[in-house]
């Protein structure tokens, strides 16, 4: 008897830590959502919205990363789908397992960003995968970090927040292109997923 009790504990605390991830994503979501209404900038309007579409929120997506931080790392161009370029620097090496492999990212730091005070802690994680293409944009998505998110040389990263460039959405816009050591050879089923509407 003791052992069933223990067993249903396990099973309503796995339960409840299901939904409070899924609260957590789907708040996260709403907020990506809105953030198109008062950019100046969007690409999408209110009636657009509809047509986003995601993965289920799955917190094996979320994975905590071994940062190596990068000590005086040199600046690059990163390159764009189309327009000019920007200066970035790599800011760490992400070492986690996901799906079973072990896989490495590079965070960037925007060095234009880095002077505005607002984004002074901004950090930019774009990444391609194997759903590129297939159920997501071709050209790979994004996740935002911050510095502060790094603690004792680890960060956890959080794919269900991986979002879609704006030119998912239109060609009018220049984004930034993952850098081909951003490639992970396994399908990362979480984030945004192509968007169903027309493209403008």
């Amino acid at each position: 008897m003791k052992k069933y009790f223990l067993v249903l504990i396990c099973l309503l605390s796995l339960n409840s830590f299901g939904q409070s991830f899924k609260a957590k994503v789907d708040t996260f979501r709403k907020g990506y959502m809105a953030d198109f209404l008062t950019d100046k900038s969007s690409p999408l309007n209110k009636e657009d919205l509809q047509f986003l579409r995601f993965y289920d929120a799955d917190s094996t997506y979320r994975v905590e990363a071994k940062a190596e931080i990068l000590v005086n790392p040199s600046p690059f161009i990163m390159p764009v789908f189309a327009g000019t370029g920007r200066q970035y620097v790599a800011y760490a090496r992400l070492t986690f397992t996901l799906n079973g492999k072990v896989q490495q990212l590079t965070v960037y730091r925007n060095l234009a960003l880095a002077k505005i005070s607002e984004y002074r802690d901004y950090l930019f994680l774009p990444f391609t995968d194997a759903t590129n293409g297939k159920d997501t944009y071709h050209g790979g998505r994004y996740i935002d970090m911050h510095e502060s998110d790094f603690k004792t040389n680890s960060v956890v990263i959080d794919f269900n927040r991986s979002y879609n460039p704006y030119c998912a959405f239109s060609g009018r816009y220049s984004c930034p292109k993952p850098p081909d050591e951003n490639h992970l050879d396994i399908a990362v089923e979480a984030g945004e997923k192509l968007f169903a509407g027309e493209k403008k």
